[in-house]
């Protein structure tokens, strides 16, 4: 008997595993598979999106999301070993140096609000960290289900740096021209002023976007070497970005549950 309309047939048993979360989407592994949501990294240089579809994506993944950026800010302000040695370094003007992001991203996976998945944006950055990050996961039993990378021709990627708008509480980010809020420099949230970065000018991104090259290559490779990485175009509109993510999220969930 046919299927009623915009019913899927039943699938074979072979297949079931691969397509069920293309046809029923995340919320299908959240609720029915041991209650995890994804795991899974963000690669891009700066400018690429990551800060925009992370949240959207965490939240429709069952899953944290955590920027390497607003986590360095936060912990700086803690009363903490680890917020002082992390505040000590910001003050003086050097990176925070691996084995402080790691101990950082260690400490956050085990908050309660990173318990079912995690979303990482902006770690790892070199390839020690990428192996930290590696043996972590696996060692809590939460291993990566995918790394997805951002790419963007460096063009856009200077009109959206040049463009771009933050929410500074919220690391909530717009754009005055592809994501223009509803009232100009003003949080569509909390009504609160919006900021544009010191940093975010063309010299400076020429800088951080040749130090992104050289970091992120060895750590491309390393999870190429382990078919986890998948390249999602970044140019296109945040819609189809967002699900090109979402059907990578769903390819890795659905190989982790085979």
């Amino acid at each position: 008997m046919a299927p009623a309309s915009g019913v899927e047939a039943p699938l074979p048993p072979n297949q079931r595993t691969i397509d069920v979360g293309l046809v029923l989407g995340p919320s299908y592994f959240v609720g029915h598979f041991n209650g995890r949501g994804i795991n899974a990294v963000l690669l891009g240089p700066p400018g690429a999106g990551k800060g925009t579809q992370g949240p959207k994506l965490a939240e429709q993944f069952c899953a944290c999301h955590l920027a390497t950026g607003d986590m360095l800010r936060a912990v700086a302000s803690e009363p903490t070993d680890l917020g002082r040695r992390v505040k000590k370094t910001m003050n003086e003007g050097k990176l925070v140096g691996d084995e402080m992001m790691i101990e950082m991203i260690d400490k956050a996976l085990d908050k309660p609000e990173c318990s079912q998945g995690y979303i990482l944006d902006g770690f790892p950055r070199t390839a020690k960290q990428a192996e930290a990050l590696d043996s972590m996961v696996n060692r809590k039993r939460r291993p990566l289900d995918t790394v997805v990378e951002l790419c963007v021709d460096e063009e856009l990627l200077l009109e959206r740096i040049t463009g771009r708008l933050i929410h500074k509480p919220s690391g909530r980010s717009y754009h005055v021209k592809f994501n223009p809020p509803k009232i100009s420099m003003t949080d569509d949230v909390t009504g609160e002023p919006l900021i544009q970065r010191s940093d975010d000018n063309t010299k400076t991104l020429a800088t951080r976007l040749d130090s992104y090259r050289q970091m992120t290559t060895p750590v491309k490779q390393f999870y190429r070497q382990r078919g986890l990485l998948r390249k999602i175009d970044a140019s296109l509109p945040q819609d189809q970005v967002s699900e090109g993510i979402a059907k990578a999220f769903r390819i890795g969930l659905n190989r982790r549950l085979a």
